[in-house]
Parts: C-alpha cells; sequence; structure tokens
C-alpha cells in the first residue's frame, strides 16, 4: 500500500502534476498518522487493564499516602482547636477554614479573598481540608504560635479612627483592614515594623583619643543616614498610600473590579480527566496541556508529550465570584524554542452546577441522586447530555466537550463545586 501510493506520488511529480502530488502526499501523511496512533491504542490497551488491576505494591503505597494525609489533617485539627484558632483572625467569624500562611493565622473565606489578593509574596492561602499540606508548611504554622500570636504582632496598636472586622464587615472594610494589618503593617509595634539596625556600642576605656574621634565620625554618618532613610521610607510610604488611594478610587469608579474586592461563593474542583483526537502541531503529534481560567484566576495542567489522546485525570481548583463568569478552557501544543501552538478553546457555564450545590445545601438529601441536565445541542459544545448529580456528598457534573477554532478534539472533564461550609 506504502509502495504503491510513493510510485504513484513519483509519477504525479514527474508528471508535473503538483497539485495533485501535494494531496496525494497529505492523504499518505493523514493514513500514517491513523496506523501509529492505531498502533499506540494497541500498546496502551494492555497498559491501562495492567493499571486498573489491584496490585499488592501500590495498595500498600496508597494506604502509606492516606495515612500521612489522615495524619497531616489530624494535626491541622489539633491546630484549629487550640484557643483563638476556633475565630477568623480577622473578622471574628466562628470555625475557619483557611489558613493565610505567610501571617501564620486561621481565617474564613470570606477573608481569604483578600489574603489571596495581597499576592504570594506576602502571603499564602490553603483550605484546611480541601489542599494537600505538607509537613514542612504544618510546622511552619504550628511555629507561627496562631491567630493570638499573630494578632499580638500585627495588631499591636490599633487607632481610633479605624475600626476592628467584624463577621459581617462588607468586602471593602475587609479589603482596607487587611491591608492595612499585613501589607502596610500600621498596627504593629514600631520597633517590629521598622528594622533599623543600630552600632554596638564601644568601650571609652579601649580606645585612644583619635579612635574616638574616628568612631564619633562614623556614628554620625550612620545616625545621618540613617535619619535619610527614615525620611525616604516616609516619603516612599506617603507616595504609596496615595497611589493605592487613587487606584481604589479608580477602582470603585470601574465598578469594584479589583481582585481584593470580589466577593467568593464557593470553589470550584475540575478535575481534567483526558482529551480525544486532539489536533495535530508536531508533524505527527502533539505535546498538550490545558489552562483553565474563571474571572483573573488561571491554573494549568501538567504537559503530556507526543499524544493525542492524553490521561492528565488532574485535579485543579479555582475560586468561584459572586457574579458567576464562565469558566474558561485553553489547550495548548508545548514547545522549546517557539511560542506554543493553539489546539482549541471551550466555555462552560458553571451557574447551573452552583445553583444545584445551593439547593443542595438547603435541602436535607443524603442518597445519591440527579440534580439536573445540560442538554447538549447545536448552540453548546457538549458532546452528549451533561448530568449534574450528587455523589458521596458532593455535587458534581460530567461533562465532554468539543474544542472550539480548531479541526477537531474533545475534553472529558469532571467538575465539583464546593460549598462555603466546607
Amino acid at each position: 500500500m506504502q509502495l504503491h501510493s510513493n510510485d504513484v506520488l513519483a509519477s504525479l511529480v514527474q508528471k508535473g502534476n503538483y497539485a495533485q502530488a501535494r494531496c496525494s502526499l497529505y492523504e499518505l501523511l493523514q493514513a500514517e498518522t491513523l496506523e501509529v496512533e492505531r498502533q499506540r491504542a494497541e500498546k496502551q490497551t494492555p497498559e491501562r487493564q495492567d493499571l486498573e488491576k489491584p496490585k499488592t505494591g501500590n495498595s500498600s503505597k496508597s494506604f502509606i499516602s492516606r495515612k500521612e494525609k489522615s495524619g497531616r489533617l489530624k494535626k491541622l485539627e489539633q491546630l484549629l482547636s487550640q484557643a483563638g484558632n476556633k475565630q477568623c483572625a480577622d473578622c471574628g467569624s466562628p470555625n475557619p477554614k483557611w489558613v493565610s500562611l505567610g501571617a501564620g493565622v486561621f481565617i474564613c473565606i470570606k477573608c481569604s479573598g483578600v489574603h489571596r489578593s495581597l499576592g504570594v509574596h506576602i502571603t499564602k492561602v490553603l483550605s484546611v481540608k480541601l489542599d494537600q499540606w505538607t509537613d514542612d508548611q504544618i510546622s511552619s504554622l504550628s511555629d507561627s504560635g496562631g491567630n493570638i500570636a499573630a494578632n499580638r504582632k500585627y495588631e499591636a496598636y490599633i487607632p481610633g479612627n479605624i475600626i476592628k472586622l467584624k463577621p459581617d464587615s462588607s468586602t471593602e472594610e475587609r479589603l482596607d483592614f487587611i491591608r492595612r494589618k499585613y501589607e502596610s503593617r500600621q498596627f504593629m509595634n514600631v520597633d517590629e515594623s521598622t528594622s533599623c539596625p543600630h552600632p554596638r556600642p564601644i568601650s571609652s576605656s579601649c580606645i585612644n583619643a583619635s579612635t574616638k574621634n574616628i568612631v564619633f565620625t562614623l556614628e554620625r554618618k550612620h545616625m545621618e543616614k540613617q535619619a535619610s532613610n527614615l525620611r525616604m521610607s516616609g516619603f516612599g510610604h506617603a507616595f504609596r498610600c496615595n497611589r493605592r488611594r487613587k487606584e481604589e478610587t479608580k477602582c470603585s469608579k470601574m465598578g469594584d473590579t479589583s481582585p481584593g474586592m470580589i466577593e467568593f461563593v464557593g470553589l470550584i474542583k475540575v478535575n481534567v480527566v483526558r482529551g480525544t483526537n486532539l489536533a495535530i502541531r508536531d508533524v505527527i503529534t502533539s505535546d498538550p496541556y490545558v489552562i483553565l481560567s474563571l474571572g483573573q484566576q488561571s491554573v494549568k495542567t501538567r504537559v503530556i508529550k507526543n499524544n493525542l489522546n492524553p490521561v492528565w485525570n488532574e485535579k485543579l481548583m479555582l475560586s468561584i465570584p459572586e457574579c458567576i463568569p464562565p469558566l474558561k478552557l485553553l489547550v495548548y501544543d508545548k514547545d522549546t524554542f517557539t511560542p506554543d501552538d493553539f489546539m482549541g478553546q471551550a466555555k462552560i457555564n458553571i451557574e447551573p452546577l452552583v445553583s444545584a450545590a445551593k439547593a443542595y445545601e438547603r435541602s436535607t438529601l443524603h442518597e445519591e441522586t440527579q440534580l439536573g441536565k445540560w442538554v447538549a445541542s447545536k448552540e453548546n459544545t457538549l458532546v452528549k447530555d451533561s448530568i449534574i448529580s450528587l455523589v458521596g456528598g458532593a455535587v458534581k457534573q460530567q461533562m465532554s466537550i468539543r474544542l472550539q477554532k480548531v479541526e477537531r478534539g474533545v475534553l472529558e472533564l469532571e467538575l465539583e463545586c464546593v460549598p462555603l461550609t466546607q
């Protein structure tokens, strides 16, 4: 078959029929690509069957992993049960389920959105139950001393014109107070908030007159430099505060679009299961990865090399803003020396899933049941009907999405909406 195709191709080139030769070459490459994919699928089939079989070694490792995870969760719950950690360190809301690791405090979900907006250079926000913790992170949280020790440091002195947060405080009040508390550190003691090392005093009995003059001159220069630094720091602080006020005023005029001003209503966990028949970008294959974005947040999967039917089975998590935007998916082919190639996109309306999760919170349902259905049609990108169901106390949605603005490709996903109470 291949020799015959090559002979036909050579004959067309000799006759000068280049257009038909190009078509034949394209058909030949397509046939070879399909053959390679078929062979790869045959090789992967027994491997997948082997993976599905229970293995003693893997089961023991899985048991150890579950045991370690259970041990870490137990340590976190012990820290959470300590005095002061049962309320949010910022607003005092009961039963905080989040941690601001940089500050070493337990916080509620409303304050966690503001902490997340401060940036990873200041803090990192983790869920007590939903995130995977490391031993180092738990040790760091334990060493910080909890909410009481942190508030002694960050709330040493609160001016009379500043009102401390309450559980019912608005998002704007949380943003202002938390930024003052952790970013500007306006409520800390002067000695702690400003690091100004002084030279160690030298005994006058150990130096002569000329050395005293040198030491005096050095001390005077050090004091002048210190005063200059403090003045510059004051100017810089005033400039930053003025700039921040302008930015906040601008944001308020634009409709409060700053990340810190966003009120979150829950979390969405996205399991990127697999891709099927994805587009070719590297001669006969691709190195695909997926980017998920929700509002101003974005996360991405790992890259799987040389595979048009990749299996990620990778779980990613995003916060759901109050004004629920669509969940956007972008698929790219990873390149080393050139920009990554586009492999398709899709948009998912997650409002039905969020509505189902809210309805489940108010209900008394416990058994597994179907909560809703998103019907596939020409107006959406669903390959088949998507079912929203209650499984194991979690509201989940299975879906197969047809990628857009690309010649082919399907993504299989599993979405889970996590209520605020978790």
